[in-house]
């Protein structure tokens, strides 16, 4: 018995330097499996900051893995849907693809900026309620008063969380699951909100 215990730290030390995980720990991923675990985890929490003057903010929302069949064989390209914003009414989301998923995920947060929009923002909510439809997709949003929050899930509480809107109530009249078609539709009732002698974030901190 007394041996047994004396090997204990040797074996410990051989599981250490073999790689196999310890008992009560998570261990470490090897091989493909274990690549395709670490992608998951990042498309499950998928937001990144970005440095710079400003304070931006980005999550990717999707991550799909697309196919083109040519001459040669299969060719795989990954195809990121990224939505950008500063939380002072700038937002936007932005479809790319890649050979990898790092420069698709880069490419994806270029035309998010690129083609972001800005919000007329009012109390911390949106002047009044707008309703639109792309492709299968439609969508309802509603004002609310300060304190409901934001009263909303998937792509329309990401977008409305990035465009800096506090109070607002959103809802799906289509019963698609399309993340890329519902965040386009919630841009598209975005771009519908209009108001006289508007007052946007930008105008308010200058």
């Amino acid at each position: 018995m007394a041996q047994s215990h004396n090997n204990r730290p040797q074996r410990e030390q051989l599981a250490s330097r073999s790689g196999a995980p310890r008992a009560g720990g998570g261990g470490a991923s090897f091989g493909r499996q274990g690549g395709q675990a670490s992608r998951v985890g990042d498309r499950k929490s998928g937001r990144f900051s970005q440095g710079g003057k400003q304070e931006t903010d980005a999550k990717l929302l999707d991550l799909a893995r697309v196919t083109r069949v040519a001459a040669g064989g299969r060719r795989f390209r990954f195809r990121a849907v990224v939505i950008w914003g500063d939380k002072k009414g700038k937002v936007g989301v932005g479809v790319a693809k890649g050979s990898d998923v790092a420069q698709a995920i880069e490419k994806g947060t270029r035309q998010a900026k690129k083609y972001s929009i800005l919000v007329p923002i009012v109390d911390g909510t949106i002047p009044h309620a707008v309703e639109a439809k792309f492709g299968a997709s439609r969508i309802l949003l509603r004002p609310q008063t300060g304190g409901r929050g934001l009263v909303a899930g998937g792509p329309v509480r990401i977008i409305c969380e990035f465009a800096g809107i506090k109070n607002i109530s959103g809802k799906f009249i289509s019963k698609t699951h399309n993340k890329l078609n519902n965040a386009k539709v919630t841009i598209e009732a975005l771009k519908k909100l209009k108001i006289q002698n508007a007052i946007t974030p930008n105008q308010t901190n200058s």
